[in-house]
């Protein structure tokens, strides 16, 4: 798998972080550096593990479905692009609304609430033979960057909705791209 790829894909799963993030600074009455640090950490740290996670479930069942392992990629790449397209109409997206939103439970709640995408992702490796962990260094560095610019647009444009919207629809058509393209590798397209 290319490095485009993979950074393709790490941008499609931190659009759900993008969107929180953006809704969440909008949120505190001061963002700090404090709260940069936390958001961007522990999403990041979500978005690394959930693909190491599928990936490793992924590997234990993998010398079973080799014959169709890339349509089961196709499948979960579409179902998580399709589903982040649905969230983003249809305004189920993840969001802080009391208290400190970068503190306690509430934050790791929304990091593991923006992170599973990435484990169907780890499986879908796992079907088409890829190794995990340097996708997964990138997934969960451009998802911290993506995090940290979030916050900052949410204080500057006041949390807009509209544009978390139109993120996390971008983010599933790349997923589904990519899906198509594993289909289209292996011959069937």
């Amino acid at each position: 798998m290319t490095f485009f790829a993979v950074f393709a894909i790490a941008l499609a799963l931190a659009m759900d972080a993008f969107a929180v993030s953006v809704s969440a600074a909008a949120t505190l009455p001061a963002v700090t550096w404090r709260h940069y640090f936390r958001f961007s950490f522990h999403f990041g740290l979500f978005q690394f593990l959930m693909p190491v996670i599928g990936w490793a479930l992924g590997v234990s069942v993998r010398g079973y479905i080799e014959s169709w392992d890339h349509w089961i990629a196709f499948a979960l790449l579409s179902l998580v692009g399709v589903n982040m397209i649905r969230e983003a109409w249809s305004g189920e997206e993840e969001e802080a609304r009391s208290g400190d939103p970068s503190r306690g439970v509430q934050l790791v709640m929304l990091a593991v609430a923006t992170s599973i995408d990435a484990m169907a992702v780890g499986l879908s490796f796992a079907m088409i033979g890829v190794s995990v962990w340097g996708p997964a260094v990138v997934i969960g560095l451009v998802c911290a960057a993506v995090t940290a610019t979030g916050v900052k647009l949410g204080r500057m444009l006041g949390g807009s909705a509209f544009l978390g919207n139109k993120v996390s629809v971008l983010g599933g058509l790349v997923l589904i791209g990519i899906g198509v393209k594993i289909l289209h590798e292996h011959g069937v397209l």
